[in-house]
C-alpha cells in the first residue's frame, strides 16, 4: 500500500509515522514535534546519523528504537562526517552495481552543541566537500540532554547551570552564535530556518533542503520547557513567540539570495517572549531593553539582505 497523506488547506501531510511512539522525549517537547514533522516531510528512502543528544537518548533505549528507517547513533563532533561517508559509500556502492540505482536521501541530524560547538568543523568540512546531505539542526539553546548547560547557542541574558543568574550575573554574557550565518557563508545551494510553532513552513523547509543537489542546512529552534523554565502546554505558544518578536525570523537563503517567510507589519515587544520563561524572569528592565535593541539591529540587517536580493 502507498504513503497516505491527509490534506489540510493547499498543504498535503504524511499520515506515516517514521519516528514510532514510545520514545521518552519530555512532555511538551518542542525537539519531538520538530523531529516528527521533519520525519512526514523526508518519508522513508532515508538513513540519518544522528548525534548524541536528547534525540538519540530518547529514540534509541537499549534494546529498542523508535526509529523506522536507517539510523545510526555517533557522538557529538561526528554527524556530519559520518553522514559524508554515508553518502560517499552510497555513490560507490550503486557505481559499481552492488545495490540498485536509486535516490537515497542522507540526513544528518543534531543539536546546537553538537553543531554551533562540538560538530562545526565536521560541518563546514562536509559543506565545503560539496557532500550531496541535509543537516538539521535541533536548537533548544544549551546542553539539554545532560544538566541544562550553556552552549554557543545559548541567547544573552538566559539562566543555565553552568552560567546561571545570580547578584552579580545576569547569567548568559555572549551573544548567541550565528549558525545561519555560518552556513550561509559556505556559499552552499539552500539554508533555512524553521520553528515547529509554523509546521507548513518546516515541512516544506525540510523537503526543500532534502531535495537540493548538494548540501542543505536548516536550522529548527527547539522550544525545551525543562531547560527554559516554561509550561508544558506552553511550546507552541513560545514558539510563535519567538518568530513575532524577531528573536527567531522564519526565513530561507537559496543560492544566495534571501527570503522572509513571515513578515509581520510590526514586530511583538521581546518582552512577550521572555516574561514566560523562568530562565529571563531574573532580567531587569534595563537589559530586556539592552535585547529589544539587539533584536531591532538585526531584523533590519535580514529585512536589508531580503530586500537586495528582491533586486
Amino acid at each position: 500500500m502507498g504513503e497516505r497523506f491527509i490534506k489540510f488547506g493547499k498543504n498535503l501531510v504524511s499520515t506515516e509515522e517514521i519516528l514510532a511512539p514510545g520514545h521518552s522525549f519530555c512532555i511538551g517537547c518542542g525537539e519531538a514535534l520538530a523531529l516528527r514533522l521533519a520525519c512526514k516531510a523526508l518519508g522513508k528512502n532515508i538513513v540519518i546519523a544522528s548525534a548524541t543528544g536528547c534525540m538519540e537518548i530518547c529514540t534509541s533505549p537499549l534494546p529498542y528504537t523508535s526509529w523506522r528507517v536507517p539510523w545510526m547513533h555517533t557522538l557529538f563532533e561526528n554527524t556530519a562526517a559520518e553522514i559524508s561517508g554515508v553518502e560517499a559509500g552510497l555513490k560507490v556502492l550503486m557505481r559499481k552495481g552492488k545495490i540498485p540505482e536509486r535516490d537515497i536521501k542522507c540526513i544528518a541530524i543534531a543539536g546546537d552543541g553538537g553543531t554551533s560547538d562540538i560538530g562545526l568543523q565536521a560541518l563546514s568540512g562536509a559543506f565545503e566537500r560539496d557532500h550531496d546531505f541535509l543537516y538539521l539542526c535541533f536548537d533548544n539553546e544549551a546542553y539539554m540532554n545532560t544538566g541544562i548547560q550553556r552552549s554557543s547557542a545559548t541567547p544573552y541574558g538566559a539562566s543555565t547551570t553552568t552560567a546561571p543568574a545570580g547578584k552579580f550575573s545576569i547569567g548568559q554574557t555572549t551573544q548567541k552564535k550565528n549558525m545561519v550565518a555560518i552556513a550561509v557563508a559556505h556559499d552552499i545551494p539552500y539554508v533555512a530556518t524553521a520553528c515547529p510553532s509554523y509546521p507548513f513552513d518546516l515541512i516544506n523547509k525540510v523537503k526543500k533542503g532534502a531535495e537540493v543537489k548538494g548540501p542543505a542546512y536548516v536550522h529548527i529552534l527547539a522550544v525545551c520547557p525543562t531547560g527554559w523554565r516554561i509550561a508544558t502546554d506552553m511550546t507552541v505558544e513560545i514558539g510563535r513567540l519567538a518568530v513575532e518578536t524577531g528573536i527567531f525570523p522564519l526565513y530561507e537563503v537559496e543560492q544566495g539570495r534571501y527570503k522572509l517567510n513571515v513578515d509581520r507589519p510590526k514586530l511583538k515587544p521581546v518582552e512577550e517572549y521572555l516574561k514566560p520563561q523562568g530562565r529571563y524572569r531574573h532580567l531587569p528592565k534595563e537589559e530586556i531593553e539592552k535585547i529589544q535593541e539587539r533584536v531591532n539591529q538585526e531584523y533590519t540587517k535580514l529585512k536589508t539582505k531580503v530586500a537586495a536580493s528582491a533586486t
